[in-house]
């Protein structure tokens, strides 16, 4: 399968320190593939770049065989973006927004009121087109924006921690979204530091930290470098060791020979464990 997604020795510095270092991948047209790291580890730097937002200090980044920094106006018309803050026109309706980023887009009246309808109905938010966007939730914002990016049919979408600050019943909801997209053909490239985010419904994660991929492969992949069971000993003022294991039996014979005394815990292993063993950093936010 062709890449949508090319990148070759990208890296960006600001005021002589690397925000991005290096950095090479390459992502397949119809991939759900996500950034997972911590705030401040690059992602939404990369995120800048991709969608030209940013120039790169080197290296280079091609969408869809063309390159971002070359051709920025004609990258445009490939991609959409949901970015991390709202973005959204707070003066004016959700219908209003979408109708605004369809003219800029220069889509024909007919086909503009059909689109604008159609994703509307799409994100299910028909019945609060004509909502101002203080008077609506924060996942019916995020969803206003994800409507307004699929307006011009991209290829691809990018989505910087696209469930950020909703609760747990609406951030799944964007979930199925997304999934949705995907399903019906478009690449998702997205960042986020919620561990169960990416083992939703990434594909493959790439795993950021100081500005460089220190691992990359699906959710499966990335556990089983480390072992597929952890066991957590939870030490008397000492804190809590972890160590992991390919398979429950080997864990299981582990902690049969332990003193009785010992207090144990054995569960699957999640990308945080892997995270933590390749950096010694918990993924969090702010």
């Amino acid at each position: 399968m062709d890449n949508i997604i090319d990148i070759s020795g990208l890296s960006k510095e600001y005021s002589g320190k690397k925000v991005v270092d290096g950095l090479n991948l390459s992502v397949e047209q119809g991939e759900l593939f996500g950034f997972l790291g911590p705030n401040g580890a690059g992602k939404t730097t990369t995120i800048r770049i991709l969608t030209t937002l940013t120039k790169p200090t080197s290296g280079t980044v091609l969408i869809n065989g063309i390159d971002a920094a070359k051709d920025p106006g004609k990258v445009k018309e490939v991609f959409g973006v949901v970015q991390q803050h709202l973005s959204l026109n707070r003066d004016l309706t959700i219908g209003e927004n979408l109708e605004l980023h369809a003219r800029l887009h220069h889509i024909e009246a007919a086909e503009r009121k059909k689109r604008i309808a159609d994703l509307l109905d799409y994100v299910e938010l028909s019945d609060h087109r004509d909502y101002l966007i203080d008077d609506v939730s924060g996942g019916m914002k995020r969803r206003a924006m994800i409507a307004r990016a699929l307006l011009h049919r991209p290829k691809l979408l990018f989505l910087d921690e696209p469930t950020v600050g909703l609760d747990a019943q609406t951030r799944r909801r964007v979930w199925d979204l997304i999934r949705r997209m995907n399903r019906e053909g478009a690449t998702v490239f997205l960042t986020t530091h919620y561990i169960e985010e990416a083992e939703a419904l990434c594909q493959r994660v790439g795993v950021l930290h100081h500005g460089k991929l220190i691992a990359i492969g699906s959710p499966l992949e990335l556990r089983q470098t480390l072992g597929l069971v952890a066991v957590e000993l939870q030490g008397d003022g000492n804190g809590t060791t972890y160590r992991y294991f390919p398979d429950r039996a080997q864990a299981s014979k582990f902690i049969q020979d332990l003193p009785s005394s010992e207090r144990v815990i054995m569960r699957a292993s999640n990308l945080e464990d892997v995270f933590i063993e390749l950096t010694g950093q918990k993924v969090t936010g702010d």
